[in-house]
Order: structure tokens, then C-alpha cells, then sequence
């Protein structure tokens, strides 16, 4: 007997508004529904203010939308999710602790013993490229490097859905081209529904199988559009005609989204 993949997401007319003053509310999502089928990687992309990572933030259960229903496998998120990893912008590592104890560390947080901890700590540093760098602080590691780092950290409880909000966005674009393709490489080893936030059509394109814009304020999905590159993936594989047809596409719908 098989067992179906986990990792489904499914937000239903999810909307959030923040307060803007004492009487006025900010309308951060409005109606918003996406599915997310176990294993796909998708790409959000939109223009400022259009709400992608208060997006995250709701499927991270970090954030409760004001209306509609957010469910990973059918199960309500309503709050921070074991199901759920999220990798920010910024590695967020504590610059005190070595590489492979800011992996560690969620690991002890959660009583996990040592003798279980450590061999599970080189894995995940195997797994990014660290190994090298297990004894090192983050002052030591470049930034591509403390960037793995954190997403070591997230896998350390190998969760069904992975977040990245705009991970490689500060990093220089042969570096953010690496670590495109290094994670493309984790995610085939490692079953895991992944969502990421990004600014680069060309970035979306190469690691997501849809791509899904958002408009400006209030987001809403205005489009959802497959990618039809075979995996694996390489960079070579962006100059295919279907690439630059959906790169028009794409580019179509943020135009409109901004308007």
C-alpha cells in the first residue's frame, strides 16, 4: 500500500488587512485562493505592496487572515506549523554559534538528544554543502554560504511544505544563480512542497513549475501560469522558445497587476 504525497496546500478566499491608524485598516489580500499540489514548486511574483509575504506568513500560520480558511493536507493552519519551514530574506543565524549549531539548534530547542542530533546536523550540512564550514561562525561564511546555512536550519525537521521569501535576492547573481540551481538539487532529493517569493521573472521561470502573480495592493492571484521545462533543470534550458513566450506572458500580467 502507498501512501499520497503530503504537502497539499489549499487557501481559500484568504484576505488580511493591517491596522493603518486608529481608524483606517491597510488591505494587505483580498480574496485569494490557491492550491498548491504535493511536490510543486511555486513561484509568487508581483509588484510592491502586493502582499507575498504576508502570504507566506499565513501559510506559516505566523499570520491569521481576517477571512477565508488556509489547510495543509486538509488540516486548518491556525498557527505556527511543525508542517511548515520558512526561510527569510535574511539568514537570521546567531552569530555566536557555529554553522553546524545554528543548524542545531531548532533540533535542541525541540529536546531532541545529542547522539540523535548530531549525525542528523552533518547530514543537513552535507546536504547544502557545508561540511566544510560546520565550525565556523556566520562572520567567517559568505553570504551564499549563510544562506544555506539558514535553509539547513529549516530542513532540520524535514517539513511538507518549504517557504522562501526572496532567500538569494541580497546575493550577487552568479551566487543567486548557484544557489538556484543547489536548491533545485535539495528539492528532488527531498519531497517537499516549496513556495517562493521573487522578483525575477527569469529566477521563477527556472525553479517553479507554476508561476503565480499577484496584483498590487490588495493582492489577488490575476495569474497563474504553468512552466513547461523539463527537469532537471539548467540554465541553458532559459533560452527555449517557451521560455521567452512565458516570460512575455508573465511580464503581461505584472503590467496589468500594477495598473
Amino acid at each position: 500500500m502507498t501512501t499520497a504525497a503530503a504537502g497539499r496546500i489549499d487557501l481559500r478566499d484568504v484576505s488580511v488587512s493591517f491596522r493603518a491608524g486608529r481608524r483606517d485598516r491597510l488591505v494587505a489580500l483580498e480574496g485569494v485562493n490557491l492550491i498548491v499540489e504535493p511536490g510543486q514548486i511555486v513561484a509568487l511574483i508581483g509588484p510592491n505592496g502586493s502582499g507575498k509575504s504576508t502570504l507566506l506568513r499565513v501559510m506559516a500560520g505566523l499570520l491569521t487572515p481576517d477571512a477565508g480558511t488556509t489547510a495543509i493536507d486538509g488540516r486548518p493552519v491556525d498557527g505556527p506549523d511543525p508542517r511548515v519551514g520558512l526561510v527569510f530574506q535574511e539568514p537570521r543565524l546567531l552569530p555566536w554559534r557555529t554553522t553546524a549549531a545554528n543548524v542545531a539548534y531548532p533540533l535542541e530547542l525541540a529536546g531532541v538528544a545529542r547522539l540523535e542530533r548530531e549525525p542528523r546536523v552533518a547530514t543537513l550540512l552535507g546536504t547544502v554543502g557545508l561540511e566544510a564550514a560546520a565550525s565556523q561562525i556566520p562572520s567567517q561564511l559568505s553570504g551564499g554560504m549563510r544562506q544555506r546555512a539558514a535553509l539547513a536550519r529549516t530542513l532540520a525537521f524535514e517539513p511538507q511544505v518549504l517557504l522562501l521569501d526572496e532567500p538569494f535576492s541580497a546575493l550577487d547573481e552568479l551566487t543567486r544563480e548557484r544557489l538556484n540551481l543547489e536548491l533545485l538539487a535539495i528539492t528532488a532529493r527531498t519531497p517537499t512542497t516549496v513556495i517562493v517569493v521573487t522578483h525575477s521573472v527569469q529566477e521563477a521561470i527556472f525553479l517553479a513549475d507554476r508561476v503565480v502573480v499577484l496584483s498590487a495592493g490588495p493582492g489577488r492571484v490575476v495569474a497563474d501560469l504553468p512552466i513547461s521545462l523539463p527537469r532537471p533543470r539548467s540554465f541553458g534550458d532559459l533560452d527555449a522558445a517557451v521560455v521567452t513566450s512565458t516570460a512575455h506572458d508573465i511580464r503581461t500580467a505584472l503590467g496589468e497587476a500594477a495598473a
